[in-house]
């Protein structure tokens, strides 16, 4: 391993020495406790030292970094305080997650760091927002994210590459191939020989470095970050190194041959790089006695400090408190003039405005730009807001999701439309597992709005009419709103814009030019979490919402001799509970009528909820009425079988007769 000074001080060397060995020291130390049984799981960044080490200190402090498992040196670089890095691995409160989550599922703000989630790709997406929005302030800053080769096999890392690509972002993806995913070698990961064969197909710059030699990776890194800052633009880093420990400690290492062990300990990053200071007369024995020394002090006093501090002790109030971010909306009456609009008009006009009110807001999806959308949502939002704001997207939903979590962290709202509900199965997990679970993890909020146009009748099959609502209902940590008239859909989905929280705003298809009604032109919002009665009445209750409102305010007209009230949820999380519990007391009987299939529907659980909360108010049965179990047929008769619809009115009759 040849190192050159490249005209570095004594004292510059000494640093990166003292930044390298003290990650090592550290996980020498976890490895006690681990075996002790003082913290629960260790990922052994052991021989990979140099890569954190010398990226981080490429980079301005203020210069986010997203780091994974093996990047200890990231933190420790970046000063994060050792009591709270043990208190994290311990799950103590005062760690990074408050004892939620454990090693470096976290982030830091103040240190610019964001960390990983298990799934090894979504890191690569939220990179891509943190420099959309650097780009967008006009901020000369570069971004580092840092995969695996095992993970760069999965989707994410090329969409991240491709919409970094097209949208010239100024990210540095740092691939650590260190030969293994987990136990699998390289040849059964991929065919190519170097990642550095990746990056023309994507047109950008790739570069490959010695993974374990700590100034060549300053060296690179420093430069292409220098680079980008002026021109952004993203670049591909490969860095050769090897993990000298199991990918856990529990998965050992029996699998790699001990040829290969052994070559790659003789390229150890600290030993060589010492050796190196020792023979240029740059450091001592004696320094680095000294050195570590001062280390091991280091580290014993966060580990006193960390261990002193008790165990969480639960408190479910606390619990579901920071599951969201604090917000409180504020939902003055609108005034002044009115104007007749159709469903599609009031999602237009709440955009628009919402765009107008909210200057770091940015409206991403596909083909919303020049042709406003499939459904003519933002036709015209361009010549306004320009493209920077109102961008169309390569087909990638689940870096564009990562992308929108990323700008958030970095101060911008995002609005992200998917062209159909369905599509919404290629972001799932950004939405489920970091959308939905950042603010409960490490207490940042993820201001993003998925527009979700939804719902059959429209005869377009089993892939564009889908109500998929319920998938997300069960997912903690996202607010669900659906409305069912231009009223609602206006100022719910100003309100959605304005809550910092991640919000699903699910807009029913046929109701988009179907229906219309005069609605305030001026900007307005209602609370998320109110139902609304639609019609009053003593013989029952229908609990609806979306396009299943207007089919049973229909029956409910038609039939003069029944009275019925007729809740609009309007919002699914959080759902109005009270105005249930007192509609439930007034009529005695409950049917939750929606348009989703009846297993696993958001009716089910509102049933259990009124069995167990209003029992004793009940004359009948709860009922439901939901769609048939099967996916949704394309041919009309099919589609019309389907729906809940036709069968609405006997199952009325049915409950009345109870």
């Amino acid at each position: 391993m040849k190192f050159s000074r490249k005209g570095y001080t004594n004292n510059e060397l000494i640093r990166i020495y003292e930044a390298l060995l003290r990650p090592r020291m550290i996980e020498e130390k976890m490895l006690i406790l681990l075996r002790q049984g003082k913290i629960s799981k260790w990922f052994s960044g052991i021989g990979q030292e140099a890569i954190s080490i010398g990226s981080t200190l490429a980079l301005d402090s203020d210069e986010f970094i997203l780091p994974m498992h093996r990047n200890l040196g990231v933190f420790t670089a970046r000063d994060i305080p050792y009591h709270r890095l043990f208190a994290q691995f311990q799950g103590k409160l005062s760690g990074f997650t408050k004892g939620r989550d454990r090693s470096f599922h976290f982030g830091s703000k103040e240190h610019h760091i964001v960390g990983m989630i298990s799934h090894l790709g979504p890191q690569l997406g939220v990179a891509d927002g943190i420099a959309l929005a650097n780009k967008l302030k006009k901020e000369a800053k570069a971004t580092v994210v840092f995969t695996g080769d095992g993970g760069a096999s999965e989707g994410d890392f090329h969409e991240a590459l491709n919409v970094a690509s097209v949208w010239d972002l100024p990210v540095i993806f740092i691939i650590e191939n260190n030969g293994y995913g987990l136990s699998t070698p390289s040849n059964e990961q991929f065919r190519f020989k170097h990642f550095t064969d990746k990056g023309p197909g994507y047109g950008i710059e790739a570069h490959r470095v010695d993974g374990n030699n700590v100034l060549e990776v300053f060296n690179t890194v420093s430069k292409l970050a220098k680079k980008i800052r002026k021109k952004p633009k993203p670049i591909l880093l490969e860095a050769m190194t090897f993990r000298m420990r199991g990918h856990e400690e529990a998965s050992g290492t029996k699998y790699v041959p001990k040829k290969l062990m052994d070559k790659w300990a003789l390229k150890d990053p600290i030993n060589n790089y010492q050796n190196f200071l020792l023979k240029q007369g740059v450091l001592s024995e004696k320094q680095i006695k000294s050195t570590r020394d001062n280390i091991s002090k280091d580290i014993e006093e966060g580990l006193e400090k960390a261990y002193a501090e008790e165990v969480p002790v639960a408190t479910t109030s606390d619990e579901l408190q920071d599951l969201f971010s604090p917000f409180s909306q504020q939902n003055p009456a609108p005034n002044g003039k009115k104007s007749e609009k159709r469903f599609v008009d009031a999602i237009s006009d709440g955009l628009y405005q919402s765009l107008e009110k909210h200057p770091n807001l940015v409206f991403m999806g596909q083909d919303v730009a020049e042709y406003g959308g499939v459904f003519k949502v933002s036709e015209g939002f361009v010549d306004k807001f320009g493209t920077e704001r109102i961008r169309n997207t390569p087909l990638c939903e689940s870096a564009i999701i990562g992308a929108a979590l990323g700008m958030s962290i970095n101060g911008y709202k995002s609005v992200v439309e998917m062209q159909f509900a369905d599509f919404v199965t290629c972001g799932f997990n950004q939405i489920v597992n970091n959308l939905a679970k950042s603010h409960y993890r490490w207490g940042q909020n993820a201001d993003v709005v998925v527009r979700m146009p939804t719902g059959a009748g429209v005869g377009a099959g089993p892939f564009h009419s889908q109500s998929n609502e319920a998938w997300f209902f069960h997912t903690p940590g996202l607010k669900i709103v659906y409305p069912s008239t231009p009223q609602d859909a206006k100022g719910l989905l100003m309100a959605a814009i304005d809550d910092p929280n991640p919000v699903m705003f699910f807009e029913h298809k046929l109701l988009y030019r179907s229906i219309s009604e005069e609605i305030p032109d001026e900007s307005y919002s209602q609370e998320i979490g109110k139902a609304r009665l639609v019609t009053k009445g003593d013989d029952f209750s229908l609990i609806t919402y979306g396009a299943a409102v207007h089919w049973a305010s229909e029956i409910i007209s038609g039939k003069p001799e029944i009275s019925a009230d007729l809740i609009d949820l309007r919002s699914l999380v959080p759902w109005d509970e009270e105005a249930i519990r007192q509609s439930v007391k007034k009529t005695g009987r409950v049917l939750i009528l929606h348009e989703d299939t009846l297993m696993g529907g958001i009716g089910g659980e509102i049933a259990a909820w009124i069995s167990e909360n209003c029992f004793q108010d009940l004359d009948a049965p709860v009922m439901r009425l939901a769609s048939l179990d099967t996916p949704v047929p394309f041919s009309g008769n099919l589609e019309h079988n389907f729906l809940p619809k036709g069968r609405l009115q006997s199952k009325i009759e049915e409950l009345l007769e109870f």
